[in-house]
């Protein structure tokens, strides 16, 4: 039911080339959730893109979930998104 982290990384990485991520799948830590129940995931999504550059936190992450966005809520039940710019990460 849940999506693979490769499955995650290649449609975070048609959408955002340039991306550096760090996928961690923490569905194990959601056991009995509801979520969890149904077989969907929880992950964190951690990006440095230079496409966010003057965007907010929500165009951000509507980036984000624009890519994974069929998935959800019925593979993907959360997702923690934390999004930076380059000069973001460097700081």
């Amino acid at each position: 039911m849940r999506p693979t982290l490769d499955e995650i990384r290649a449609r975070l990485e048609a959408a955002l080339p340039d991306a550096r991520m760090e996928l961690d799948d923490e569905s194990h830590l959601h056991a009995g959730h509801p979520g969890a129940r149904d077989g969907a995931g929880h992950f964190r999504a951690r990006l440095v893109s230079a496409r966010f550059t003057g965007l907010g936190t929500v165009a951000r992450h509507r980036l984000v979930y624009d890519a994974l966005r069929d998935w959800m809520p019925h593979r993907i039940h959360a997702l923690s998104i934390d999004a930076r710019t380059p000069d973001e990460a460097a700081s």
